[in-house]
């Protein structure tokens, strides 16, 4: 089972990078943003349902970092 939530979770990552990468998606755009927390929240839950924490730091933070990018741009937007 958490082998088919963490591939979903990268399915996601890997979309969102992909996207950029054919210039459907820019890595300001909040669709990027959101596929990006997303795509890394459920791989580190995956991760750390197997126990692998090396992964689950590594996504947490990519998670952190996606979110934490949304939020400045919505308060910049208000501003």
């Amino acid at each position: 089972m958490m082998e088919i939530i963490g591939s979903t979770g990268v399915a996601f990552l890997l979309g969102a990078f992909f996207a950029n990468l054919m210039g459907w998606l820019a890595t300001s755009q909040k669709l990027y943003l959101i596929l990006n927390a997303l795509g890394a929240a459920i791989a580190a839950c995956a991760s750390w349902g197997i126990g692998f924490m090396p992964f689950v730091v590594l996504e947490a933070t990519w998670c952190v970092v996606a979110l934490a990018t949304l939020a400045k741009q919505m308060i910049d937007r208000a501003a």
